[in-house]
């Protein structure tokens, strides 16, 4: 196994973000990345810096108008009276509206498609160097020099859709590198197993076979995104059939959580991919802060066991996983399987 990861990422760092109307401490911070790379320091899986692969991979996934925003809003921002030091939308349109905006107020809310995604001086770095590691770890793959690669990214990138940020999530990590990895594989499949669906991920690809969307995660009548991830959504056009969905319901734990990872898998080896991206949640944790599935150490072993019996080219990308005693814990028992020769 390979891993890679580029230092620039800790300069997104959040302070805040709204939850149930009150404003709470981030929980996606740069010490979740210290927390996984201490992991691979202790399974003595060498760090590699991710290459600077530049706008190419990134523009294949995410609109100008999006990365144009990206590069340009905090100083338009901060020409503002009384602005904030972070960036919070004030209104959201409903999608889509006819105009563009062009003042700064309409563009931050068109987006950023939520108010958990605070945006602030060193956004952009961090998440173009997030970006930029999962297309490393994926060129790494594609090139051979592995059998198995891990990207060490944050923020995550699974509900960033094509042209607006939600859910902790600015450009989509996992879709960047599905990007890549096309270049040299035909077919590929990305299978989610964070908590919450992989909304952005499925809409990027929503209309298309070349990458399968599967996602396990809490049911979204309950829990975050809300609009997306129900089980009847299955793609369109030439992409139907290309997206499966399997919600769970709270307080899920190993024995039901491993049942329809099985599901999953079925249906992802009757794709016959030939590479496959892990979307690595780790927040389906029994001890994540977020408290809603209840999988121990010892499932989210399974997992890794079970994706690496696959026998396929496999990039694993960090998506969620909270600061909880058992984060490294979880985040080796899923790579552990891909470090033995």
């Amino acid at each position: 196994m390979k891993a890679f990861y580029h230092e620039d990422q800790s300069q997104h760092d959040p302070k805040f973000y709204m939850k149930n109307g009150q404003s709470i401490p981030a929980r996606e911070t740069p010490e979740r990345g210290d927390i996984f790379r201490k992991v691979l320091m202790d399974l003595n899986v060498s760090i590699s810096p991710a290459s600077d692969f530049g706008l190419s991979y990134i523009a294949e996934v995410h609109s100008p108008d999006y990365v144009n925003f990206l590069q340009s809003v905090y100083p338009e921002w901060e020409k503002l009276p009384d602005a904030s030091k972070e960036i919070i939308p004030k209104s959201n349109p409903g999608r889509y509206a006819a105009t563009y905006p062009s003042d700064i107020i309409g563009r931050v809310g068109w987006h950023l498609m939520d108010t958990s995604c605070p945006l602030g001086e060193g956004t952009w770095k961090g998440i173009y160097a997030s970006a930029q590691t999962a297309t490393s770890a994926a060129d790494a793959l594609a090139n051979n020099e592995c059998t198995s690669a891990y990207a060490v990214c944050r923020p995550p990138g699974h509900h960033a859709f094509s042209d607006g940020a939600a859910g902790f999530c600015f450009l989509n990590n996992s879709a960047i590198a599905a990007q890549r990895l096309l270049k040299d594989f035909n077919r590929v499949a990305i299978l989610d197993v964070d908590l919450h669906h992989g909304n952005g991920t499925q809409a990027i690809f929503w209309q298309r076979k070349d990458v399968m969307t599967l996602s396990i995660h809490a049911d979204p009548a309950y829990c975050y995104p809300h609009y997306w991830g129900y089980a009847h959504e299955k793609g369109e056009g030439e992409g139907y059939g290309y997206n499966l969905n399997l919600p769970i319901t709270e307080g899920t734990g190993d024995s039901e959580f491993l049942e329809t990872l099985e599901i999953a898998l079925e249906q992802l080896n009757a794709y016959a991919p030939d590479a496959v991206i892990l979307a690595l949640g780790l927040d389906a944790s029994e001890q994540d802060p977020f408290a809603v599935l209840n999988l121990t150490t010892e499932g989210f072993g399974q997992i890794g066991k079970r994706v690496k019996a696959l026998n396929k080219p496999t990039l694993i990308v960090q998506e969620g996983g909270y600061i909880s005693p058992i984060l490294g814990d979880n985040l080796a028992a899923v790579l552990k399987p891909f470090t033995k020769t």
